[in-house]
């Protein structure tokens, strides 16, 4: 596609979303809506199917199919409302363990458990969710950050009467173990005074934690550990699920990102155009992690001496 010298399509998509440049993006995302067409993918993984063909959405009963991962659908479901101002109806078919959080979204009319068969509904038009900044041309201006969209009851935490409550995430998911830092780096953050830190990683001791670091409240399902993060001062996370679900909730999250992070966090050094309440800790160096938590331990330690 081109020649030698010209980048291939998905490397100036990658380059125009790190530099917010939305609109450029779409060019070329509706050029492979264009190119695609007519072309299954149903045998593909789940994940990498596209859905849109282009087809407007006004009027009709449109079908969102949430086809990534838990984080995705929090990232995104905050189009949901806009989605309903122009659509005649709007169903969510949804990853099971998010039906009772997105039940507090507005402009869904069906919440549907996402399965391997077909949905149990009648539609004119569907799209993934993640397609849905394409069909509504997203930019830098228009790009829907109010928070929070999400919505929890706050979860009582056992503790320090007067501290500070942080939540810690140290592994993401297998698929980039990049995204991981060592639970043994992280410990320097326990010392910090006038903190409790809770350990909110999903298989704590499995992914490396030892007790005595931290207080371990247990495992939640989504909406309990939604109503979890909102009880807490700040949410401290790798890039996963749970800076996605402290950001819709409208939580201060601080990102803890590799050197070679997902084009959703651009280029922009400290915060996120998706999350208000977001501040971004990068790797300057592939694979070193001790420059990032000791700038994180540095901000905690300040966090905390105001409360002294």
């Amino acid at each position: 596609m081109g020649t030698a010298t010209e980048k291939e399509p998905a490397d100036l998509w990658m380059q125009h979303m790190r530099n917010g440049e939305f609109e450029k993006v779409w060019k070329l995302s509706d050029r492979a809506v264009e190119e695609r067409a007519g072309k299954p993918c149903w045998h593909w993984p789940r994940h990498l199917q596209y859905i849109w063909d282009g087809t407007p959405l006004a009027g009709k009963r449109v079908l969102v199919r949430c086809y990534h991962g838990l984080g995705d659908t929090i990232q995104f479901i905050r189009y949901i409302p806009l989605l309903k101002e122009i659509a005649g109806e709007v169903i969510v078919w949804v990853q099971a363990p998010l039906l009772p959080l997105l039940k507090t979204v507005e402009g869904i009319d069906q919440l549907l458990p996402l399965h391997d068969s077909s949905p149990e509904a009648e539609y004119d038009v569907d799209v993934e969710i993640m397609e849905l900044p394409h069909v509504f041309r997203t930019t830098l201006e228009t790009l829907p950050a109010q928070v929070p969209y999400l919505h929890a009851r706050p979860v009582a935490l056992s503790g320090h009467e007067g501290y500070f409550k942080v939540g810690l995430v140290w592994r993401a998911g297998d698929w980039d173990s990049r995204r991981s830092v060592p639970f043994d780096d992280l410990i320097s953050l326990f010392s910090t005074e006038k903190t409790d830190i809770y350990i909110l990683q999903a298989g704590a001791e499995s992914a490396g934690w030892k007790p005595g670091y931290g207080i371990h409240p247990g495992e939640f399902d989504v909406s309990t550990y939604a109503g979890v993060i909102k009880n807490l001062d700040l949410m401290i996370s790798v890039d996963s699920m749970p800076v996605h679900l402290a950001g819709a909730l409208g939580v201060p999250v601080w990102n803890l990102l590799h050197a070679d992070a997902d084009w959703r966090w651009m280029n922009h050094p400290h915060e996120s155009v998706w999350y208000p309440t977001m501040r971004l800790f990068r790797q300057e160096k592939s694979g070193e992690w001790k420059s990032v938590i000791d700038r994180v331990a540095a901000e905690l330690g300040k966090q905390s001496s105001s409360l002294l």
